[in-house]
This record gives C-alpha cells, structure tokens and sequence, in this order.
C-alpha cells in the first residue's frame, strides 16, 4: 500500500488520456474525506456526478461524459478511493465511507448538490450516499445494482443471485484474488467483462484499457476490499448497524437502470428496490443488455439518462 500523500504511480496514459470520444477532457486532483480523488470532467451547468464500477475506473462512463456535456450538464466521472489516480489507502474501504468520499467531492467541487449516477458498487454508493447525504443528492441513478438491503437480502436468500456474484465469495480468500486480477497482464479483467456482457461486448480496446488499469500497483487490493467488507461484516456489530442504517428511505427521485441480460445481478434482484424509495421511481430495464449496459449501448443509456435529468417532474 502507498502512503495516503503520495500519489499513486500510474501511467498517464490510462488514466488521464486528453480527451475520450474526441471531446476535452479536464483532468484534476480533489481532496475530500481526508484523501484525494481524481476526476475527469467536461462541460458546464448543474453537476452530475458519475461513480464507476468493479473491475472499472472513471474511464467506464466516457460516452456519458460527452451526452451529459452536450446536453448541458457539468459532468464528473471521479475514481473510487484506491483505484484510478485516486488516493490508495491502507483502509477506509466500507461503503459509508466510500460513500462520504463522493458526498466530499461533490463538496469540494463548490456545488450545493449533485445528480448521481452510480454503476455496480458505485451504484451500491450512490444508494449509500442517498441515503447518509441527502441534502446533497439531487436525484439518484443506479444501474446494475438494487438497493443494499434487497442486495444483501438477495444474496442470503436467493440460490441463483448467490451463485451468480460468486466472484464476491472468491474475493473472501487473502491475496489470491489479488494476483488473479493482475496475473497475464489483467487477463481475467477482460474475461469478467466479456463473461458479463451481453451479445454487445465493449470494444477490445475498452477491455484492454480496464486490464492496464488493474495492474497500477496495489489497485487490485483495493478493488476487492470493498466486497470483503461487505460479507465480513454481515454478522459484525459495523455491519448491522449499516444495514438498519440502510432502513431509511431514499427520498429524491430515482431512476433505476437495468439489462436483461445481467448474468452477476437478476433482474429479480435489482427490482422491488423502489420499495426503499419514497420519491418518484423509475424502473427501465433495457432488453438484450448485460452488466455494463452503458458501454454496450451508450446511446440508449444517454438517451434514457439525460431524458430523465431534464424532466422536471419524473413521475411513477
């Protein structure tokens, strides 16, 4: 692990490329919750903060950047802390946390609030951030995730959920899955995200970008930690505590993204979660997708995206 004051070594090239679908990309440095995080930003207007998924980092919403730019917003993808070019810590890696990490950089930003937009754990965060920080939470977009407690529910209690985010299981073991994710120059990077795709898989290119990234030093680490905590915890008085936390519902409103297709969380999974909603609540499940619906149709996601941010009264 690195000391929380040093940046991280990185090659620049992966992490801060100059521009992403030909538009200009700013790149900056954000200290927040007593570390910093790097941002990729374009465009100006209300904020819009974008937080990447396992086995991504900001890079994974460059389509969304330009759409959200186009379409009038300031748009910010940042990288989770220890991933990315953002801080790697020796520990700070529990969703509250983590969720205080995107709550301080919006602050840090100068904005009073944010629309979020989260995908995978960063939609696992962004439910978390909705909930801890809701003064700062404009709206709330999750895709490929459901709310925590139907998570943590599903994965108890549903035979096929549990198999199907075995990965999570496997990431229990100490330092195996570590040098797994970093073995072959990131090989099994680029299988995940083929085996969790649908018929549209991201480009080669996208896959071997992901894979380069894994391999910065002590990325892998800090990648997995966030899914140790989340079953170690499960009968811990932290853990407990979280979950009743979790209790309280999200009250901005909220529009949930979802493939068909998602072969690491079922459809039957992610929906019901408007149950933990007490806002407008919108269900969109895009037929034919897999796990990173973003990437694998980024015009139909942008569309549906920037639709709802402009519509002034999201209804049921």
């Amino acid at each position: 692990m690195t000391d929380p004051a040093t940046p991280p070594a990185q090659p620049a090239s992966v992490v801060r490329p100059d521009a992403v679908c030909g538009v200009q990309v700013t790149h900056r440095e954000v200290a927040a919750n007593g570390a910093r995080f790097h941002i990729a930003e374009v465009g100006d207007g209300p904020l819009v903060m974008l937080v990447h998924g396992f086995p991504q980092f900001w890079w994974t919403w460059r389509h969304q950047l330009v759409a959200l730019a186009d379409a009038g917003f300031r748009a910010v993808a940042m990288d989770l802390r220890g991933v990315g070019g953002s801080d790697r810590t020796p520990r700070g890696y529990d969703p509250a946390n983590l969720a205080l990490d995107i709550t301080g950089v919006i602050r840090s930003l100068g904005e009073p609030d944010a629309a979020l937009v989260g995908h995978d754990l960063g939609g696992y965060l962004a439910w978390t951030a909705a909930v801890m920080r809701p003064k700062l939470v404009r709206r709330l977009a999750v895709s490929s995730m459901p709310h925590p407690r139907r998570w943590r529910s599903a994965m108890l209690a549903d035979v096929r959920q549990t198999t199907a985010g075995s990965h999570i299981w496997g990431f229990q073991r100490p330092w195996i899955p570590e040098r797994q994710l970093t073995a072959d120059d990131g090989e099994l990077v680029g299988r995940l995200i083929r085996d969790w795709s649908g018929p549209r898989l991201p480009e080669d290119e996208a896959v071997a970008t992901y894979q380069r990234a894994m391999c910065i030093p002590s990325t892998a680490h800090c990648a997995v930690e966030p899914y140790r905590w989340l079953v170690r915890s499960m009968a811990r008085p932290d853990g407990v505590q979280f979950y009743r936390r979790m209790k309280r519902p999200v009250r901005v409103p909220t529009l949930h993204l979802h493939g068909s297709l998602d072969p690491v969380m079922r459809t039957r999974s992610a929906a019901g979660s408007g149950e933990y909603v007490e806002a407008p609540y919108r269900w969109r499940l895009f037929d034919g997708l897999g796990h990173f619906p973003h990437e694998e149709d980024p015009v139909a996601f942008s569309t549906e995206l920037v639709n709802w941010l402009k519509d002034p009264e999201p209804d049921r």
